[in-house]
């Protein structure tokens, strides 16, 4: 069973940041479409950030110029720097890998924002 592992969450102040971090097996992530995505409390699942194998990315108006995704090929690895964190971002984030043949999730990590 394909596993996406996500990890960096955690507690964190208003204005403060993070970094979420998500591995995933190479035979996925070198032609996957790696994405972020968010789950509040009583909300449907969102995207907040998606980023292609050739780097280009796409992000939510919610968290433009806060929040920037990148990828290492080397290690398989796709990241969410989370800068200027406000309350409305604490949710379960998600990492999702979108192949042409099929579709990943990760098993989610807690971010909460608060003072």
């Amino acid at each position: 069973q394909v596993q996406l592992v996500e990890s960096g969450g955690g507690l964190v102040q208003p204005g403060g940041s993070l970094r979420l971090s998500c591995a995933a097996p190479r035979s996925i992530f070198s032609i996957a479409v790696m994405g972020w995505y968010r789950q509040a409390p009583g909300k449907q699942r969102e995207l907040v950030a998606r980023i292609t194998s050739a780097g280009n990315t796409n992000y939510a108006d919610s968290v433009k110029g806060r929040f920037s995704i990148s990828r290492d090929n080397t290690k398989n690895t796709v990241y969410l720097q989370m800068n200027g964190l406000k309350t409305e971002d604490t949710a379960v984030y998600y990492c999702n890998g979108d192949t042409p043949f099929d579709n990943y999730w990760g098993k989610g990590t807690l971010v909460t924002v608060s003072s």
